[in-house]
């Protein structure tokens, strides 16, 4: 019997797991007492953060922490303004959710997360909060961390970049210094000063350079010289040069230059994948863009069979959205994870940094918990 696309792409691939197939023979659903809590907090960063289209002192990121049986998930939504999100939108939403998730059975999953999706269409991170707390739960309540779970090697989770957003000379070459344990760096471009920040960089390091132009460039023969320049400058891969919607201009873009373009703005779920194909040779997949780590799969797996490359970015997130990230990302080419890194105040532990590797704890689901907490 011949499979639809469309059914493809709903089919789980949760390797090993497949919703309730992970519970024991005979085990009881989960029916305790079930906790569902929202809250606000404000993440400060460490330097103001500027790309091309804005810049930002603080951001305000929504917490999910659900509760039954004894064992607690924690989920995050970091609100972007490029998608229209917002702290107070995505706390609304969530509330929306309350009813989905507390009548829910959290080991079936897999039908939770398409009864949110289909009730709960406005808001992507939002979504992806819900689906990391029930993830992280799932994993709390089997005593396992999710990547044993998928069947994942943490050991192959490879090395992430550490971004550098637009600045002064004297700034850039003062975050280049604090990213010296980093071997790679990503660099934040799109604006008028673009020559003088990689001058800046390459007079402080000849590390390997990513670059994000943050959809600044805005016309393809712009966007050619200055890839042509970049390669130059040991420049390994250039991500979403042109605005998102200009993706015949990117197919152009592509024949003319030999350094990889991974789209970012331009996709968001596995149905964006297929028509991309031909501009660019990667994505970069964010929980806060997909809906969460299920959805996020599913990408890997679509980009995968249309021989494209994958990075695993972050918007400015908290250790919770971060580790999620994380377990997954023995599955790809490249990941830019270092959110919790470019904030002063995380409250929470999870995944470790060590010379830029990432490093997967033990601990069940996530491996996460709050600051202060020695449980």
């Amino acid at each position: 019997m011949e499979i639809s696309r469309r059914q493809l792409l709903r089919a789980s691939v949760l390797v090993g797991t497949a919703g309730s197939g992970i519970v024991p023979a005979g085990e009881r659903r989960a029916t305790g007492v079930t906790r569902f809590a929202v809250r606000r907090r404000q993440l400060k960063l460490t330097h103001t953060w500027t790309i091309a289209r804005n810049s930002s002192d603080v951001k305000d990121n929504v917490f999910v922490r659900i509760e039954r049986d004894g064992v607690v998930g924690w989920g995050e939504a970091a609100p972007n303004v490029r998608y229209g999100q917002s702290a107070e939108q995505t706390m609304a939403v969530l509330e929306k959710a309350r009813k989905i998730v507390e009548a829910g059975d959290w080991l079936q999953y897999v039908d939770l997360r398409e009864r949110w999706e289909r009730e709960l269409p406005e808001d992507s991170c939002a979504r992806a909060s819900l689906d990391m707390a029930i993830l992280d739960w799932v994993g709390g309540r089997l005593d396992s961390p999710l990547y044993r779970l998928l069947g994942l090697d943490p050991g192959k989770a490879p090395v992430t970049t550490f971004s550098i957003g637009i600045d002064s000379p004297e700034v850039i070459r003062q975050k280049v210094e604090e990213a010296k344990d980093f071997p790679v760096l990503k660099i934040k471009v799109g604006k008028d000063n673009d020559a003088e920040i990689l001058a800046a960089v390459r007079d402080a390091t000849d590390k390997p350079l990513r670059v994000d132009a943050n959809e600044g460039w805005r016309d393809k023969q712009q966007a050619l010289e200055k890839i042509q320049w970049l390669a130059g400058l040991g420049v390994e891969l250039i991500e979403q040069p042109l605005p998102a919607a200009m993706i015949e201009e990117t197919a152009w873009l592509r024949e003319r230059v030999e350094i990889p373009i991974l789209a970012d703005e331009a996709v968001k779920t596995a149905g964006d994948i297929p028509r991309l194909a031909g501009a660019y040779d990667g994505i970069n997949i964010k929980l806060m863009k997909s809906g969460g780590l299920q959805e996020a799969i599913r990408m890997i797996h679509v980009a995968r069979a249309l021989g494209m490359k994958i990075m695993l970015g972050c918007m400015i997130e908290s250790s919770v959205g971060i580790s999620a990230a994380a377990h997954l990302s023995p599955l790809v080419d490249y990941a830019d994870l270092d959110g919790n890194l470019l904030i002063s105040n995380d409250p929470f532990v999870g995944v470790g940094v060590e010379r830029g590797r990432l490093i997967l704890n033990d601990r069940p689901g996530l491996g996460v918990r709050e600051r202060g907490d020695a449980s």
